[in-house]
């Protein structure tokens, strides 16, 4: 399979001219997002540490050479304490390994090689109940990428290393927050340093196509807006040579939506403009009521969006999250304290801005103490939505 050819956009500025394009190494792509200087997203400076916190350029890139949207910069260094799994996270694992299973890609007793997310996000755990054998070499049976790859910074380098490691008669799992579910919702806060690519399933099908692979399932799930798992298998594989239907119908969909037009991802800096004017006003509404506005969810995409809307520690008083490792600590630039999920409980909020909108309804469990007092979820979508009380 060929990949279509980017549109030109002429009104959109071009990538640094020291650019290369992660996938190819060709010259040659379009600015399709601009966050200006950003903290890093892993970065939680104890309330000691000097300051300014640093800042560096954050900008998304679309190659006009592969199609492949991809971060035009990183010049941190990945320090990010890990995270707790949300239960989200792990109800679509269990979904998928059950899917996989049933259509003989997941084969009980056999090698798997996991490339993980550092964020989390394993499935070793319902691989293990299936008596496969994790391993740390190839070749594996089943080798499974949940939000891996997309941390390496030559891409073409990840997916070899990948195909190299892939028994003739296996399959890649690959899980990824398709390109095309960020612009539809708007997700322009996806974006941050440590994250070097973003599919679109055109882009990815091409890829592996190039390295002898081709795609031959995918599952569509709700996680993050619209998160793709699809299935390789090397040509010549019992699984077969031809792309399979569903995942020929993924890739028809987003080049239909205009997945391949740089103009169309741009349109994440319109969404930009429009979520952090509706942050601010609603922000603004919240100090002119003397609320008390708390935040739950001190993840990756939470630091962009609190820079970029400006919100200080007069605004949002503290961000809780459930895992220790970060609690003590502040995100950067506005210092905003970050606290467990009790101490939110007891700042008694009147506005909990929910920075990760999947954690929704496991929040709601953990702590109905928030809306029995009197307070409310404000899910940021990253839209601020305020959240009706369960009556």
């Amino acid at each position: 399979m060929t990949q279509p050819a980017t549109t030109p956009a002429p009104d959109l500025p071009a990538a640094d001219p020291s650019w290369r394009d992660r996938w190819s190494g060709a010259e040659g792509g379009y600015v399709v997002l601009d966050l200006g200087d950003q903290p890093p997203a892993d970065l939680f400076p104890l309330p000691t540490d000097p300051g300014p916190d640093p800042e560096h350029p954050l900008r998304m890139v679309m190659s006009t050479a592969s199609g492949l949207v991809q971060l035009e910069s990183d010049p941190t260094t990945p320090e990010e304490p890990r995270g707790v799994e949300p239960a989200a996270l792990v109800a679509q694992a269990e979904s998928a390994v059950d899917q996989a299973e049933a259509a003989g890609f997941v084969r009980r007793g056999t090698r798997v090689l996991e490339y993980p997310s550092p964020h989390g996000g394993s499935w070793v755990e319902q691989l293990a109940r299936r008596d496969m054998v994790e391993v740390d070499e190839g070749p594996a049976e089943l080798i499974v990428d949940v939000f891996g790859m997309m941390h390496d910074a030559d891409q073409r380098a990840a997916l070899q290393e990948r195909v190299d490691k892939l028994a003739d008669d296996g399959v890649l799992l690959l899980q990824y927050h398709t390109v095309a579910a960020i612009v539809r919702s708007g997700i322009w806060n996806a974006l941050r340093h440590g994250h070097f690519a973003y599919y679109s399933t055109p882009a990815l099908v091409a890829m592996g196509a190039e390295l002898g692979l081709v795609a031959v399932g995918a599952w569509e799930y709700p996680l993050y807006g619209g998160t793709i798992l699809l299935a390789f298998a090397k040509q010549g594989s019992p699984f077969g040579d031809e792309q399979s239907p569903d995942v020929t119908a993924i890739v028809e969909r987003e080049l239909a939506e205009g997945i391949t037009d740089p103009a169309y991802v741009a349109r994440l800096g319109d969404a930009l403009e429009e979520s952090v004017s509706a942050i601010g006003e609603y922000l603004r509404g919240t100090t002119a009521q003397g609320l008390t506005v708390g935040g739950y969810g001190a993840a990756s995409r939470t630091s962009a969006l609190l820079r970029s809307a400006g919100i200080t520690r007069e605004q949002v008083a503290a961000v809780a999250d459930a895992s220790t490792a970060k609690h003590g600590r502040t995100m950067p630039g506005n210092r905003i304290p970050i606290v467990s999920p009790a101490d939110l409980v007891a700042l008694r909020p009147d506005r909990v801005l929910l920075f990760v909108p999947d954690l929704l309804d496991e929040v709601r469990r953990a702590l109905p103490e928030i809306e029995s007092n009197g307070g409310r979820w404000v899910v940021l979508d990253p839209m601020p939505r305020e959240v009706e009380p369960v009556a």
